[in-house]
C-alpha cells in the first residue's frame, strides 16, 4: 500500500503537491526548513510565505524535523531547489527505509557536476527508487485544485504506475513514463527558454521570435536528451512540450518574469536580490551549457542565456548572434 507521503520542501510547489496528494486521499506530512511555515500550516493558516492568498487542504501536517517527516513515509516528493537537492537527500538517508521511492519535483540540473536529479538521488540515496515528476503545473493552480496533468517518470515501470495511481485525483492527472532522463531535461530546459521568451517580450521583438525560441529550444532539448540516453519522442509529452508551452507563455512563470525584468534593463543580481523564491533558469542555463559541451551537443539558446544571466553579456549582441546562427537541415542532428 502507498498511503503515506512526505513532501520535502515547504515552498510554493511543495505546498501545492501536498494539497494534490491530500486530495488523492493520502496521509501527507510536509517538511519545511522555515519554522514560520511549519507553524502556519499546523495552525491552519496555510502557507502565506510562499502561497499567499491560497488556502491549503486541511489535515496536512508540517514538521521541522526532516527525519521525523520522511521516516514513516511510503514515498517521498522532493520539492527543494535543484541546487540544494543533494544536501537535503543526504540528510534524509539515515531515516529512509530501503527501496522507498523518492520523486524529484525539482526542475533543474546540478551545477558543477551536470548531474540530473534522478542521478543525484541515486548517488545520495543508493537504496531508494529514483523518479521524476514534471509537466505544466503552476503551483498556485495545483494548490487551488484546477485541472492539471503531469508525468511521473521512473525506470521502474511498476513503481511509476503505483505512484501515479496514488497521486491521481479528479483534477490532478498523473501519466507515466519510463524515461526520467527526458523528463528531467525537459523540466530544466524550459526554464531557460522562458527567460529567453521573457527578454524577447520585454524588448518588443514580436511574437514570431517566441515561436522560434520555443521550437529551436525544443530541438536543443531533444538533442541533449538523446545524447544522455533518453528518447526525444517523450519530449512531445507533458514534461517537454507541455511544460515549455506553459512556462514560456504563462504570466505566472517566475522565469518569464525574470526575463522580462532583464529585458527592461535590470541586472541578474538586482532581480534575484528581491526574490524569495529560486529562479531555476539562472542555474540551469549554466548547467545545460556545460552539459552540452561535455556531450558535444551545441545548445546555442541555452549558451546565449547563460552568457546574459551569468556573464553580463549584452542582450542585443547575444540575440543578434542567435539570429545569425547558420541555417541548414532543421532536424539534422536527430536524423539517424
Amino acid at each position: 500500500m502507498t498511503n503515506k507521503v512526505a513532501v520535502v520542501g515547504g515552498g510554493s510547489f511543495g505546498t501545492a503537491m501536498a494539497c494534490a496528494a491530500s486530495r488523492a486521499g493520502l496521509e501527507v506530512v510536509i517538511w519545511a526548513r522555515e519554522s514560520e511555515v511549519v507553524e502556519s500550516i499546523n495552525a491552519g493558516r496555510g502557507n502565506p510565505f510562499f502561497l499567499k492568498g491560497t488556502p491549503i487542504e486541511p489535515g496536512i501536517a508540517a514538521r521541522s524535523d526532516l527525519r521525523e517527516a520522511v521516516g514513516p513515509a511510503d514515498f517521498v516528493l522532493l520539492a527543494v531547489p535543484a541546487q540544494f537537492l543533494r544536501g537535503v537527500a543526504e540528510q534524509m538517508r539515515p531515516a529512509l527505509r530501503a527501496g522507498i521511492p523518492v520523486v524529484s519535483c525539482s526542475k533543474g540540473i546540478e551545477r558543477g557536476t551536470c548531474a540530473l536529479m534522478p542521478e543525484v538521488i541515486a548517488q545520495a540515496l543508493p537504496d531508494a527508487t529514483a523518479a521524476v515528476l514534471a509537466g505544466p503545473s503552476f503551483a498556485t493552480e495545483v494548490a487551488q485544485g484546477l485541472a492539471t496533468a503531469v508525468t511521473l517518470a521512473c525506470a521502474d515501470r511498476a513503481a511509476a504506475e503505483r505512484l501515479a495511481t496514488a497521486l491521481s485525483s479528479a483534477r490532478f492527472r498523473v501519466y507515466t513514463s519510463a524515461d526520467p532522463i527526458s523528463a528531467t531535461i525537459g523540466g530544466a530546459f524550459k526554464n531557460v527558454l522562458a527567460i529567453a521568451c521573457g527578454i524577447a517580450l520585454a524588448r518588443n521583438m514580436g511574437e514570431n521570435i517566441r515561436g522560434l525560441l520555443i521550437a529551436r529550444g525544443l530541438y536543443e532539448m531533444a538533442c541533449i536528451a538523446r545524447a544522455k540516453g533518453g528518447d526525444p519522442v517523450n519530449l512531445l509529452g507533458l514534461a517537454g512540450c507541455g511544460d515549455v508551452t506553459l512556462t514560456c507563455m504563462g504570466t505566472q512563470s517566475r522565469n518569464t518574469t525574470f526575463g522580462i525584468a532583464l529585458g527592461r534593463g535590470r541586472s541578474t543580481a538586482e532581480i534575484l536580490a528581491e526574490r524569495k523564491v529560486v529562479t531555476e533558469g539562472v542555474h540551469n542555463a549554466a548547467s545545460i551549457t556545460e552539459l552540452g559541451q561535455r556531450l558535444g551537443v551545441p545548445v546555442p539558446i541555452a549558451s546565449a542565456i547563460d552568457r546574459i544571466v551569468n556573464r553580463n553579456a549584452a542582450i542585443g549582441d547575444i540575440f543578434q548572434e542567435l539570429l545569425e546562427h547558420p541555417t541548414g537541415a532543421e532536424l539534422g542532428q536527430l536524423i539517424v
